[in-house]
């Protein structure tokens, strides 16, 4: 229920607010608070006489389309409450009052939902009846309805909306007349199809958690709602499948031309394409960036796409919605000549917060040379040592111990969440994977120090995170102790040499962090587990010995590590994860030497 978690209760708190905050993020932007109207101040204009372009509809939709009045972009913008068109009365203001009074004309961009046409409609009919020039684009780009379905409605308009904004914006900032921004925004209409996708409905801050839960358990466990709108309006079809195959199908829809219900726009090999990628409000950057990869990879071997621009970021977005929308325009020629082509018009500056593109055109115009990817391995060729171990019992130590630190992941895992930040056990799962990978497909031989150092080089690049650096900078160090104690003569790697070994090791270790015995880190296992065997030579009592340590740690105040800053009292229920992991380990390496 986390989604329903809001810092406003009162829907009409925060759309007030939020309209304000955005003149606050760009000081030549006014707020007229009456009307919901955020518009240009008439001392930023420089050209007052140029045509004005607005938009608007429901709130809900930031940074659509308040953060998009700016130069290059929006005159003015319209607001209503959240998911809610403002009203005529709104709308004949902001084209009577908050317009520039020499401008020749008003483009005013709709999205098609009905509530949106007909107040804007009113809103026009009054302009015009005042004798204001003012000509009106409906945005309908959505595919997830198709003919069929949308009958006399039309297709909805989603995140397009944005491109034809910007276009239209940047060709009135040229000085284009009324008749030819609209044209070319309609022009970009024609050529926009969309789709979006959510795994999950939105909450609206006000309403109940009841209403959030019910929200919630309508679209169900492990589905993906295809085609789903921005005010919540349902889909097209629900699926369970991985991105690759979501992917798949929201770009059938989009561009299959076989599809006579959806197939909108003919756009065939090679034909040049901006697509832009919008978040929803609620899907990560980092799982957004993936997702634009896998777009990108499937438009180009599936379709012969390799688009002119690709644009990702939130531009028309659903409150916290943990979705996206794809939005694909076909480049078409608007015939005005230089300057004036679609790809040119998208790049044109635009002095406005909710326009997130800042690639220049000659940066996506360069002719960039293939790089070999991949580096030189690092190691080279690795000497050999004099030093003997019997392989197959080292072998089989380690992967015993792997399997007991695979086994504890999840134990681990709910012990860093308690204490920590919950990726603990993952990455040892990880470095341990990667362990036993390197032990399965290559062959491990008499001398140490080549398989400890192929070791710590899995571990660098398997681990990362702070127990990752510390682990490899133990294992590297490892590695070096051992072969400092080779020879001339072949000879075997008693216990004695491995515990020097490995206290010289920690002792490096120690160089790069403070960690000791006692503060309740991996040190409090590793360190009773190299006293002891350099003391007795026994694995298996120095093994008990980092057991006890680890077991020592359940109620031990974390002095290092991201613990520190986790309040309550988890640090008195479970032991540290990172030493109880290393714990496991250690007692299946004992149990197979």
């Amino acid at each position: 229920m986390s989604a329903s978690k809001h810092y406003f209760d009162d829907p009409i708190h925060a759309v007030i607010t939020g309209l304000r905050g955005v003149t606050l993020t760009n000081p030549s932007l006014l707020f007229d608070e009456t009307n919901k109207t955020v518009y240009r101040h008439p001392s930023s204009i420089s050209s007052p006489e140029n045509v004005s372009v607005v938009c608007g509809g429901g709130s809900g939709h930031e940074p659509g389309f308040a953060a998009f009045v700016g130069r290059g972009a929006l005159t003015a913008c319209v607001a209503g409450t959240i998911f809610a068109s403002p009203s005529a009365q709104q709308v004949r203001a902001c084209l009577k009052d908050r317009i520039p009074p020499k401008s020749k004309g008003t483009v005013v961009v709709i999205t098609n939902y009905t509530g949106d046409v007909l107040n804007f409609g009113m809103g026009i009919e009054k302009a015009r009846a005042m004798g204001k020039r003012v000509e009106k684009v409906i945005v309908a780009d959505d595919v997830g309805v198709g003919r069929a379905k949308g009958g006399k409605v039309g297709r909805r308009g989603l995140s397009g909306t944005a491109l034809v904004v910007k276009i239209c914006g940047a060709l009135a900032e040229a000085g284009a007349p009324v008749e030819e921004c609209a044209g070319v925004g309609r022009l970009v209409v024609d050529n926009l199809v969309s789709i979006g996708v959510s795994l999950s409905r939105v909450h609206v801050p006000g309403r109940s958690i009841q209403e959030a839960r019910e929200e919630e358990e309508r679209l169900g466990p492990g589905l993906v709602e295809i085609g789903m709108g921005i005010h919540n309006e349902p889909g097209c079809e629900k699926v369970q499948t991985d991105l690759p195959g979501l992917i798949k199908i929201m770009l059938g829809q989009l561009l299959d031309q076989n599809d006579k219900d959806r197939a909108y726009v003919d756009i065939k090999k090679g034909d040049d394409t901006a697509v832009l990628i919008n978040n929803f409000g609620g899907t990560s950057n980092l799982e957004l960036s993936a997702i634009v990869c896998e777009i990108a990879v499937q438009l180009d071997k599936d379709y012969g796409l390799k688009p002119k621009r690709i644009i990702s970021g939130t531009f028309f977005g659903s409150l916290n919605g943990p979705g996206f929308i794809i939005s694909i325009l076909k480049l078409a020629d608007t015939g005005l000549g230089p300057g004036k082509s679609m790809v040119e018009l998208l790049d044109a500056p635009a002095e406005a917060t909710g326009w997130s593109a800042s690639i220049k055109p000659e940066t996506w115009d360069r002719e960039y040379t293939e790089i070999k990817s991949g580096t030189e391995d690092e190691q080279g060729e690795v000497r050999s040592t004099n030093l003997k171990v019997n392989a197959e019992q080292l072998k089989s130590g380690l992967k015993l111990g792997l399997e007991r630190l695979i086994a504890c992941e999840a134990e681990v895992t709910r012990y860093d969440t308690i204490v920590g930040d919950g990726d603990c056990g993952v990455g040892l799962k990880r470095g341990a994977e990667g362990i036993m990978d390197m032990l399965n497909t290559s062959t491990i031989g008499e001398d140490p120090y080549p398989t400890m150092t192929r070791i710590a080089s899995v571990v660098e690049a398997t681990m990362d995170g702070t127990s990752g650096a510390l682990y490899a900078i133990f294992l590297n160090s490892l590695a070096h102790n051992i072969s400092d104690q080779d020879s001339s003569n072949s000879q075997s790697l008693t216990p004695q040499m491995w515990a020097q070994a490995l206290a010289k090791s920690l002792e490096n270790l120690g160089e790069y962090t403070p960690a000791k015995p006692g503060d309740r880190t991996l040190v409090d296992a590793l360190s009773p587990f190299v006293d002891h065997l350099k003391q007795t030579g026994d694995v298996k009592k120095a093994a008990e010995a980092a057991k006890r340590g680890a077991e020592s740690t359940k109620g031990m105040k974390a002095s290092l590590g991201r613990s520190v800053y986790v309040g309550g009292e988890g640090h008195t229920e479970v032991p540290d994860p990172g030493a109880h992991g290393l714990s496991q380990f250690l007692t299946g390496l004992a149990e197979g030497l």
